[in-house]
């Protein structure tokens, strides 16, 4: 059973409380609903103060994903994983790709601001923007349970990660000592084309041929393309020949597309190398009467198996700390969603009749395939000529409004409940999460689903 949580009436967290008492207090008048996020809050009218137990606030930190467990001794009354968005960094990229579009258009000149650019502005605490961002979630959730519940002791798991190690332990190679630490995985090459093209013996991964006995002209792979991952590290990159390498490959059922790293990706560890130190110092800064403390993954692992409990990121964050009660609360999961789209136009690519098979086709798929402007259009590698009828033009549309109902929000017919997916028609329809349209006309009722919506587990 979901907990309450309860604040005096002179602003002090209290224990939390069941929704049957929390609903009487109500009901009497002796509490007032304070706030619904992130946990359904209540205030008293009349108390002042109460007696208050040692609750634990444990958190498993990720690049991705956030384990939350809130418990005391004898109940545990939060258990949350919050997944990050995961294209955070290309959100950002499309953004600064349009924005500079837009300043370089004669018809709406408008020159670059560099008066405020200096001093590296953008980068002011010394993290990129989407690194930034991430680290502010983790203090974010913080700040907001410790206002509403009485906690007295939180555990971070901010373990050291030393990506060279644990890259020589998934490759079964000896640890490296010494001046291996400075030479690096690159360590021998002029380029890292260079050592890619040596590792793989210059050989394209996906038809075998070879650049000196076939005469093939090699160029470097991402890995990790579809999932936004296009780290220059050794272990994301494959050598592949321009015949293989082309936009159609790219595309679904393309050679190229289901192609995955070799080695596991270090994202999560570089990332709290880098904001490890820096997060401590602002949690502490969030609350002084807090003890924070940090844990280690190795010392997790060890509590979860003599737990016995599965591998999960709430369960993880359940291991942590002095307290492991057996009353747990349900699991619950929620996803960060996009609160602005900054992307105000989309292309819509034309349509052809493939004359080999009669199926519609994207004028992508048949296309040139050229992957640079000094490729001929007409080599081996186009398929224009099988273009047929051209069943729709291109055309790029504009958002010139805001939606009022996104996609996460909750809507009513009635006292019907639907979940939105998304909107269609210029909102005038709602496409919802079972897959059905609805009339945005019969909505009765709306919650916007704020910066988290909640995952049907």
């Amino acid at each position: 059973m979901d907990a309450v949580a309860v604040i005096s009436a002179s602003g002090k967290p209290l224990m939390p409380t069941n929704p049957m008492r929390a609903r009487k207090l109500i009901k009497k008048g002796k509490a007032v609903i304070y706030k619904y996020r992130p946990l359904f809050t209540i205030r008293l009218t009349e108390r002042t103060d109460g007696d208050i137990q040692t609750i634990e606030y444990c958190c498993d930190t990720g690049y991705q994903h956030i384990g939350l467990s809130i418990k005391s001794r004898k109940h545990e009354y939060v258990n949350e994983q919050r997944d990050l968005l995961p294209n955070e960094t290309e959100r950002h990229n499309d953004s600064r790709k349009y924005r500079k579009a837009r300043r370089r258009r004669k018809l709406r000149h408008r020159a670059c601001r560099r008066d405020n650019r200096h001093d590296n502005q953008i980068c002011k605490d010394g993290y990129a923007p989407s690194i930034r961002n991430k680290r502010d979630q983790h203090i974010s959730l913080y700040r907001s349970y410790t206002e509403i519940l009485p906690v007295e002791r939180a555990v971070f798991e901010m373990g050291q990660f030393d990506t060279q190690v644990l890259k020589a332990i998934e490759k079964g190679e000896p640890l490296p000592q010494g001046k291996d630490y400075q030479h690096g995985e690159r360590y021998g090459y002029a380029t890292l084309r260079e050592a890619v093209f040596a590792r793989d013996d210059y050989t394209c991964i996906c038809c075998g041929k070879n650049s000196f006995k076939d005469k093939r002209i090699l160029c470097v792979h991402h890995l990790g393309f579809r999932i936004g991952d296009r780290t220059n590290r050794l272990a994301n990159l494959a050598t592949v020949c321009t015949k293989c390498h082309t936009p159609k490959n790219h595309q679904p059922k393309g050679k190229l597309y289901n192609l995955k790293p070799e080695l596991k990706d270090f994202k999560g560890a570089t990332f709290m190398t880098m904001v490890r130190w820096d997060m401590l110092d602002k949690l502490k800064v969030v609350s002084k009467d807090i003890q924070v403390d940090v844990t280690y993954g190795a010392a997790t692992k060890e509590a979860r198996r003599d737990l016995k409990i599965k591998k999960s990121h709430a369960n993880d964050a359940y291991c942590m700390g002095s307290f492991h009660p057996s009353h747990r609360t349900d699991l619950k999961r929620y996803e960060k969603c996009r609160r602005n789209n900054r992307v105000l136009s989309k292309f819509y690519d034309a349509t052809y009749i493939d004359i080999r098979d009669g199926k519609k086709k994207k004028a992508n798929a048949l296309g040139c395939n050229r992957t640079k402007r000094r490729e001929s259009r007409r080599s081996e590698k186009n398929e224009r000529i099988y273009r047929g009828k051209k069943v729709s033009k291109g055309r790029i549309v504009l958002r010139t409004k805001r939606a009022v109902i996104r996609p996460g929000d909750i809507v009513y017919v009635g006292k019907k409940k639907y979940i939105v997916a998304s909107s269609k028609n210029l909102g005038a329809q709602l496409k919802l999460a079972d897959g059905s349209l609805l009339t945005t006309s019969k909505v009765t009722k709306i919650i916007h689903c704020g910066g988290w919506k909640t995952v049907t587990m």
